[in-house]
């Protein structure tokens, strides 16, 4: 690594440093995340690159140069790798560092939801991560159609999981307004918690609908129970939401608390 010194005293002015200090910081990244690849290599052959094998039981296989350039989208940008191949070897090499098609890191991939509930519309989403993670950033408008089919199917399953095992001694209700989609009829995110007997809370239900609909309520309790939810000992809710109808028809046993 090349030692940069900046002289004492120096101006902004004289010294590129700073206006290049995002690039300077990425390149050192990149080099760290390729060296780490390298190593794995190392590791797994127990030799470094140009070594020879020490012994005749020594493990086998060698280096075969690098796969095409790939682009990894970081949270502080997007920096370019190769995955070292690795040839003659008894199972072939994955790296946990990069494994195959990943582009991006799972803290990028979890920050893309995040702005889509907060009101970021699909379409605005390239520009404005190009914007964060730099123009070549691995994305495109077929790949985020693709993650949000991703994220429908994976709620879509979510929803109908089973739920007959669990005993629930709490549950928790409240209408949550975001950001994204709300039209004039201020439509909220209808959210369940429960806690069972161990202290243990599970999210039961995120759904779409009005925070005072007893009907809104009512359609998110049947499908608890429906999965084979049992009824709570306790429900803790707003005295406001439209719950309290609901939990008189769907599950009347429970007991009732407003906070």
């Amino acid at each position: 690594m090349k030692k940069m010194t900046i002289a004492r005293g120096a101006s902004r002015e004289s010294t590129p440093v700073w206006d290049s200090l995002e690039t300077f910081a990425r390149t050192h990244v990149q080099g760290f995340i390729q060296q780490l690849l390298e190593d794995e290599v190392t590791e797994l052959l127990g030799r470094a690159k140009s070594e020879r094998r020490g012994t005749v039981d020594a493990q086998v296989g060698s280096r075969n140069g690098h796969g095409k350039p790939r682009q990894l989208a970081l949270m502080n940008g997007t920096v370019t790798v190769r995955r070292p191949r690795v040839r003659d070897v008894e199972e072939r090499f994955r790296s946990r560092l990069l494994p195959l098609f990943q582009r991006r890191t799972p803290e990028v991939s979890a920050l893309l939801p995040e702005l889509y509930l907060h009101g970021l519309a699909l379409g605005d989403f390239e520009l404005a991560l190009r914007g964060l993670l730099g123009d070549a950033a691995p994305l495109s408008a077929s790949s985020l159609v693709r993650l949000k089919a991703s994220w429908q199917a994976q709620y879509a399953a979510w929803q109908q999981r089973d739920l007959s095992d669990l005993k629930l001694v709490y549950l928790w209700a409240d209408g949550v307004y975001v950001k994204a989609g709300l039209e004039d009829g201020k439509a909220a995110l209808l959210v369940v918690l429960g806690a069972d007997a161990h202290g243990q809370k599970h999210v039961l239900a995120v759904a779409s609908g009005q925070r005072e609909s007893t009907e809104s309520w009512a359609a998110v309790l049947r499908d608890l129970k429906r999965r084979g939810l049992r009824a709570p000992k306790l429900t803790i809710a707003d005295g406001h939401l439209g719950i309290w109808g609901a939990l008189a028809a769907v599950y009347p046993a429970s007991a009732e608390q407003r906070c």
